[in-house]
Protein backbone atom coordinates (compact mmCIF):
# COMPACT_ATOMS: atom_id res chain seq x y z
CA UNK A 1 0.00 0.00 0.00
CA UNK A 2 1.06 3.63 -0.50
CA UNK A 3 0.00 7.20 0.22
CA UNK A 4 -0.90 7.81 -3.44
CA UNK A 5 -4.43 9.11 -4.16
CA UNK A 6 -4.81 5.78 -6.00
CA UNK A 7 -3.04 3.32 -3.73
CA UNK A 8 -2.13 -0.28 -4.44
CA UNK A 9 -3.82 -2.66 -2.02
CA UNK A 10 -2.87 -6.30 -1.60
CA UNK A 11 -5.94 -8.50 -1.15
CA UNK A 12 -4.06 -11.28 0.59
CA UNK A 13 -4.45 -9.76 4.09
CA UNK A 14 -8.18 -9.53 3.41
CA UNK A 15 -8.42 -13.11 2.22
CA UNK A 16 -6.24 -14.73 4.88
CA UNK A 17 -5.13 -12.09 7.41
CA UNK A 18 -6.23 -11.47 10.96
CA UNK A 19 -8.86 -8.96 12.10
CA UNK A 20 -6.30 -6.18 12.63
CA UNK A 21 -4.86 -6.55 9.12
CA UNK A 22 -8.34 -6.60 7.57
CA UNK A 23 -9.35 -3.48 9.49
CA UNK A 24 -6.22 -1.60 8.38
CA UNK A 25 -6.91 -2.51 4.76
CA UNK A 26 -10.50 -1.30 5.08
CA UNK A 27 -9.30 2.11 6.33
CA UNK A 28 -7.00 2.50 3.31
CA UNK A 29 -9.79 1.56 0.93
CA UNK A 30 -12.24 4.00 2.51
CA UNK A 31 -9.74 6.85 2.19
CA UNK A 32 -8.94 6.09 -1.45
CA UNK A 33 -12.56 5.81 -2.53
CA UNK A 34 -13.39 9.16 -0.95
CA UNK A 35 -10.67 10.80 -3.03
CA UNK A 36 -10.50 9.29 -6.52
CA UNK A 37 -12.84 6.32 -6.49
CA UNK A 38 -10.00 4.09 -7.73
CA UNK A 39 -7.70 1.38 -6.39
CA UNK A 40 -4.99 -0.85 -7.79
CA UNK A 41 -5.56 -4.37 -6.47
CA UNK A 42 -2.91 -7.09 -6.27
CA UNK A 43 -3.06 -10.49 -4.59
CA UNK A 44 -6.14 -11.42 -6.62
CA UNK A 45 -4.78 -14.73 -7.86
CA UNK A 46 -5.76 -14.34 -11.53
CA UNK A 47 -2.77 -15.47 -13.57
CA UNK A 48 -1.48 -13.29 -16.42
CA UNK A 49 -1.49 -16.19 -18.87
CA UNK A 50 -5.29 -16.34 -18.81
CA UNK A 51 -5.55 -12.66 -19.65
CA UNK A 52 -2.98 -13.05 -22.44
CA UNK A 53 -4.98 -15.88 -24.04
CA UNK A 54 -8.11 -13.75 -24.07
CA UNK A 55 -6.28 -10.86 -25.69
CA UNK A 56 -4.73 -13.08 -28.35
CA UNK A 57 -8.07 -14.60 -29.36
CA UNK A 58 -9.91 -11.28 -29.22
CA UNK A 59 -7.32 -9.59 -31.39
CA UNK A 60 -7.78 -12.30 -34.02
CA UNK A 61 -11.47 -11.39 -34.06
CA UNK A 62 -10.93 -7.64 -34.24
CA UNK A 63 -8.61 -8.07 -37.23
CA UNK A 64 -11.32 -9.86 -39.23
CA UNK A 65 -12.99 -7.97 -42.11
CA UNK A 66 -15.78 -5.62 -41.04
CA UNK A 67 -18.38 -7.63 -42.96
CA UNK A 68 -17.52 -10.72 -40.90
CA UNK A 69 -17.67 -8.85 -37.59
CA UNK A 70 -20.99 -7.32 -38.63
CA UNK A 71 -22.62 -10.75 -38.25
CA UNK A 72 -22.12 -10.32 -34.51
CA UNK A 73 -23.25 -6.70 -34.23
CA UNK A 74 -25.07 -5.81 -30.98
CA UNK A 75 -26.64 -2.80 -29.32
CA UNK A 76 -25.05 -1.13 -26.32
CA UNK A 77 -25.71 -3.36 -23.32
CA UNK A 78 -26.19 -6.42 -25.52
CA UNK A 79 -23.97 -9.34 -26.45
CA UNK A 80 -21.70 -9.28 -29.45
CA UNK A 81 -19.65 -6.75 -31.41
CA UNK A 82 -19.86 -3.01 -30.93
CA UNK A 83 -18.26 -1.52 -34.00
CA UNK A 84 -16.66 1.88 -34.57
CA UNK A 85 -18.96 4.75 -33.68
CA UNK A 86 -21.36 2.71 -31.53
CA UNK A 87 -20.73 4.49 -28.22
CA UNK A 88 -19.94 7.92 -26.84
CA UNK A 89 -19.43 7.36 -23.12
CA UNK A 90 -19.23 11.08 -22.37
CA UNK A 91 -22.93 11.38 -23.25
CA UNK A 92 -23.70 9.84 -19.83
CA UNK A 93 -22.34 12.93 -18.07
CA UNK A 94 -23.88 15.33 -20.57
CA UNK A 95 -20.68 16.01 -22.52
CA UNK A 96 -21.04 16.09 -26.29
CA UNK A 97 -18.10 14.33 -27.93
CA UNK A 98 -17.57 12.48 -31.20
CA UNK A 99 -18.05 8.68 -30.89
CA UNK A 100 -15.40 6.75 -29.00
CA UNK A 101 -12.41 5.40 -30.96
CA UNK A 102 -12.77 1.74 -30.09
CA UNK A 103 -14.38 -1.57 -30.90
CA UNK A 104 -15.71 -3.98 -28.28
CA UNK A 105 -16.74 -7.56 -27.81
CA UNK A 106 -19.40 -7.67 -25.11
CA UNK A 107 -20.68 -10.52 -22.96
CA UNK A 108 -22.98 -10.75 -19.95
CA UNK A 109 -24.87 -13.08 -17.63
CA UNK A 110 -24.84 -16.60 -19.08
CA UNK A 111 -27.66 -18.15 -17.04
CA UNK A 112 -31.36 -17.28 -17.44
CA UNK A 113 -33.35 -15.82 -14.56
CA UNK A 114 -36.52 -17.36 -13.13
CA UNK A 115 -38.57 -14.17 -13.54
CA UNK A 116 -39.61 -13.93 -17.22
CA UNK A 117 -39.76 -10.13 -17.05
CA UNK A 118 -36.18 -9.92 -15.74
CA UNK A 119 -35.16 -12.58 -18.23
CA UNK A 120 -36.50 -10.61 -21.16
CA UNK A 121 -34.58 -7.50 -20.13
CA UNK A 122 -31.29 -8.89 -18.84
CA UNK A 123 -30.65 -12.31 -20.33
CA UNK A 124 -29.70 -13.51 -23.78
CA UNK A 125 -27.20 -16.21 -24.78
CA UNK A 126 -23.68 -14.93 -25.17
CA UNK A 127 -22.46 -14.74 -28.77
CA UNK A 128 -19.17 -16.55 -29.38
CA UNK A 129 -17.67 -15.82 -32.81
CA UNK A 130 -17.23 -19.03 -34.81
CA UNK A 131 -14.07 -17.65 -36.39
CA UNK A 132 -12.20 -17.65 -33.04
CA UNK A 133 -13.34 -20.76 -31.12
CA UNK A 134 -10.36 -20.34 -28.79
CA UNK A 135 -12.01 -17.26 -27.22
CA UNK A 136 -14.84 -18.92 -25.31
CA UNK A 137 -12.98 -21.13 -22.85
CA UNK A 138 -10.63 -18.47 -21.45
CA UNK A 139 -13.44 -15.91 -21.28
CA UNK A 140 -15.72 -18.23 -19.34
CA UNK A 141 -12.91 -19.08 -16.93
CA UNK A 142 -12.08 -15.40 -16.51
CA UNK A 143 -15.69 -14.45 -15.85
CA UNK A 144 -15.93 -17.08 -13.13
CA UNK A 145 -12.85 -15.61 -11.51
CA UNK A 146 -14.24 -12.08 -11.81
CA UNK A 147 -17.54 -13.03 -10.20
CA UNK A 148 -15.70 -14.48 -7.20
CA UNK A 149 -13.39 -11.46 -7.00
CA UNK A 150 -16.34 -9.06 -7.19
CA UNK A 151 -17.94 -10.71 -4.16
CA UNK A 152 -14.72 -10.43 -2.17
CA UNK A 153 -14.30 -6.79 -3.15
CA UNK A 154 -17.87 -5.96 -2.15
CA UNK A 155 -17.35 -7.70 1.19
CA UNK A 156 -14.24 -5.56 1.70
CA UNK A 157 -16.16 -2.45 0.69
CA UNK A 158 -18.94 -3.21 3.14
CA UNK A 159 -16.34 -3.41 5.89
CA UNK A 160 -14.62 -0.23 4.66
CA UNK A 161 -17.95 1.60 4.85
CA UNK A 162 -18.40 0.38 8.41
CA UNK A 163 -21.59 -1.49 7.51
CA UNK A 164 -20.35 -5.09 7.70
CA UNK A 165 -19.11 -7.54 5.09
CA UNK A 166 -22.59 -8.53 3.92
CA UNK A 167 -23.93 -5.02 3.35
CA UNK A 168 -23.28 -5.09 -0.41
CA UNK A 169 -22.43 -8.75 -1.03
CA UNK A 170 -25.84 -10.02 0.13
CA UNK A 171 -27.25 -8.42 -2.99
CA UNK A 172 -25.06 -10.63 -5.16
CA UNK A 173 -27.06 -13.87 -5.02
CA UNK A 174 -27.94 -13.69 -8.72
CA UNK A 175 -26.15 -10.71 -10.19
CA UNK A 176 -25.96 -9.48 -13.72
CA UNK A 177 -22.63 -8.30 -15.04
CA UNK A 178 -21.14 -6.90 -18.18
CA UNK A 179 -17.82 -7.84 -19.72
CA UNK A 180 -16.23 -5.77 -22.47
CA UNK A 181 -13.09 -6.56 -24.37
CA UNK A 182 -12.19 -3.10 -25.63
CA UNK A 183 -9.83 -2.80 -28.60
CA UNK A 184 -8.11 0.53 -29.09
CA UNK A 185 -6.38 0.33 -32.48
CA UNK A 186 -3.92 2.84 -33.84
CA UNK A 187 -4.60 5.83 -36.03
CA UNK A 188 -4.10 3.78 -39.19
CA UNK A 189 -7.38 2.02 -38.31
CA UNK A 190 -9.44 4.78 -36.65
CA UNK A 191 -8.07 7.76 -38.57
CA UNK A 192 -6.97 11.07 -37.12
CA UNK A 193 -8.99 11.85 -33.97
CA UNK A 194 -11.50 14.67 -34.31
CA UNK A 195 -11.41 17.56 -31.81
CA UNK A 196 -12.58 16.30 -28.43
CA UNK A 197 -12.51 12.64 -29.52
CA UNK A 198 -11.15 9.94 -27.22
CA UNK A 199 -10.74 6.21 -27.20
CA UNK A 200 -13.31 6.49 -24.42
CA UNK A 201 -14.67 9.91 -23.53
CA UNK A 202 -14.77 11.26 -19.97
CA UNK A 203 -17.36 9.48 -17.87
CA UNK A 204 -18.07 7.57 -14.68
CA UNK A 205 -19.11 3.93 -14.70
CA UNK A 206 -22.69 3.09 -13.91
CA UNK A 207 -22.97 0.16 -11.53
CA UNK A 208 -21.23 -1.23 -8.46
CA UNK A 209 -17.56 -2.05 -9.09
CA UNK A 210 -15.52 -2.20 -12.28
CA UNK A 211 -12.53 -4.56 -12.47
CA UNK A 212 -10.17 -3.53 -15.26
CA UNK A 213 -7.18 -5.38 -16.67
CA UNK A 214 -5.38 -2.87 -18.88
CA UNK A 215 -2.17 -2.29 -20.76
CA UNK A 216 0.23 0.59 -20.36
CA UNK A 217 0.23 3.17 -23.12
CA UNK A 218 0.58 6.86 -23.81
CA UNK A 219 -2.96 6.82 -25.18
CA UNK A 220 -4.16 5.10 -22.01
CA UNK A 221 -6.28 5.61 -18.91
CA UNK A 222 -6.50 8.94 -17.12
CA UNK A 223 -8.30 9.59 -13.84
CA UNK A 224 -9.77 12.87 -12.60
CA UNK A 225 -9.37 14.17 -9.04
CA UNK A 226 -10.38 17.54 -7.62
CA UNK A 227 -6.84 18.14 -6.41
CA UNK A 228 -4.94 17.26 -9.55
CA UNK A 229 -7.38 17.36 -12.45
CA UNK A 230 -6.65 14.79 -15.18
CA UNK A 231 -3.60 12.59 -14.67
CA UNK A 232 -2.36 9.27 -16.01
CA UNK A 233 -3.56 6.41 -13.84
CA UNK A 234 -0.78 4.50 -12.06
CA UNK A 235 0.00 1.18 -13.69
CA UNK A 236 1.11 -2.18 -12.35
CA UNK A 237 1.02 -5.16 -14.74
CA UNK A 238 0.17 -7.47 -11.84
CA UNK A 239 -2.71 -5.32 -10.57
CA UNK A 240 -6.31 -4.87 -11.54
CA UNK A 241 -7.54 -1.30 -11.67
CA UNK A 242 -10.75 -1.17 -9.62
CA UNK A 243 -13.20 1.72 -9.44
CA UNK A 244 -16.68 2.18 -8.08
CA UNK A 245 -19.59 3.24 -10.24
CA UNK A 246 -22.48 5.66 -9.92
CA UNK A 247 -24.83 3.19 -8.24
CA UNK A 248 -22.40 2.32 -5.47
CA UNK A 249 -21.52 5.98 -4.92
CA UNK A 250 -25.22 6.70 -4.58
CA UNK A 251 -25.54 3.76 -2.17
CA UNK A 252 -22.85 5.29 0.06
CA UNK A 253 -24.59 8.66 0.05
CA UNK A 254 -21.66 10.07 -1.94
CA UNK A 255 -19.16 9.24 0.78
CA UNK A 256 -17.30 7.50 -2.04
CA UNK A 257 -17.00 9.05 -5.44
CA UNK A 258 -17.70 7.36 -8.71
CA UNK A 259 -14.30 7.47 -10.38
CA UNK A 260 -14.30 9.80 -13.39
CA UNK A 261 -11.96 8.66 -16.13
CA UNK A 262 -11.20 8.66 -19.85
CA UNK A 263 -8.95 6.85 -22.32
CA UNK A 264 -6.79 9.11 -24.47
CA UNK A 265 -6.77 8.89 -28.28
CA UNK A 266 -3.81 7.39 -30.18
CA UNK A 267 -0.87 9.65 -29.30
CA UNK A 268 0.55 11.93 -31.97
CA UNK A 269 4.07 10.67 -31.30
CA UNK A 270 3.02 6.99 -31.39
CA UNK A 271 0.01 6.87 -33.73
CA UNK A 272 0.28 3.11 -34.28
CA UNK A 273 -0.12 2.35 -30.55
CA UNK A 274 -2.62 -0.47 -30.00
CA UNK A 275 -4.09 -1.37 -26.61
CA UNK A 276 -6.68 -3.82 -25.34
CA UNK A 277 -8.57 -3.76 -22.04
CA UNK A 278 -10.61 -6.44 -20.29
CA UNK A 279 -13.39 -4.69 -18.39
CA UNK A 280 -15.70 -6.47 -15.95
CA UNK A 281 -18.67 -4.39 -14.82
CA UNK A 282 -20.03 -5.80 -11.59
CA UNK A 283 -23.72 -5.47 -10.80
CA UNK A 284 -26.12 -6.77 -8.19
CA UNK A 285 -29.23 -8.93 -8.35
CA UNK A 286 -32.01 -7.36 -10.47
CA UNK A 287 -34.65 -5.67 -8.35
CA UNK A 288 -32.23 -4.62 -5.62
CA UNK A 289 -33.48 -1.42 -3.97
CA UNK A 290 -30.56 0.94 -3.49
CA UNK A 291 -31.00 3.35 -0.58
CA UNK A 292 -28.34 5.82 0.52
CA UNK A 293 -26.76 5.05 3.87
CA UNK A 294 -27.68 7.77 6.37
CA UNK A 295 -25.39 10.33 7.97
CA UNK A 296 -22.83 10.41 9.43
CA UNK A 297 -21.55 7.76 7.00
CA UNK A 298 -23.47 9.08 4.01
CA UNK A 299 -23.38 12.72 2.94
CA UNK A 300 -26.27 12.95 0.46
CA UNK A 301 -29.65 11.23 0.82
CA UNK A 302 -30.74 10.15 -2.66
CA UNK A 303 -34.23 8.79 -3.34
CA UNK A 304 -34.28 4.97 -3.44
CA UNK A 305 -33.86 3.45 -6.92
CA UNK A 306 -34.28 0.04 -8.49
CA UNK A 307 -30.73 -0.94 -9.39
CA UNK A 308 -31.51 -2.19 -12.89
CA UNK A 309 -33.98 0.49 -13.89
CA UNK A 310 -31.16 2.89 -13.08
CA UNK A 311 -28.61 0.81 -14.97
CA UNK A 312 -30.71 0.49 -18.14
CA UNK A 313 -31.22 4.26 -18.33
CA UNK A 314 -27.46 4.77 -18.07
CA UNK A 315 -26.68 2.22 -20.78
CA UNK A 316 -29.23 3.76 -23.12
CA UNK A 317 -27.70 7.19 -22.61
CA UNK A 318 -24.36 6.34 -24.27
CA UNK A 319 -25.67 4.70 -27.43
CA UNK A 320 -24.97 6.66 -30.61
CA UNK A 321 -28.04 6.73 -32.85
Amino acid sequence: MSDSPIPTVDLRPWLSGDAEMRAALAVTVDRALQNAGFLLVTGHGVEPGLRARIRSAARAFFLLPAEVKQRYAARVGGRGWLGPGAEANAYAEGTETPPDLKESLTFATDEPFEDPVVNAEWYAPNVWPAEVPELRGPCEEYLGRMAALEKELLSLLGCALGMGTGFFSRHMNRPTYGFNINWYPGAEVVGEPRPGQFRIGPHTDFGTVTILDRQAGRGGLQVYTDEGGWADAPYDPDAFTVNIGDLLARWTGDRWRSGRHRVLPPPVDAPAEELMSLVYFGECTPGTLVESVPAPVGRVAYPPVDSHVYLRAKLDSIAVD
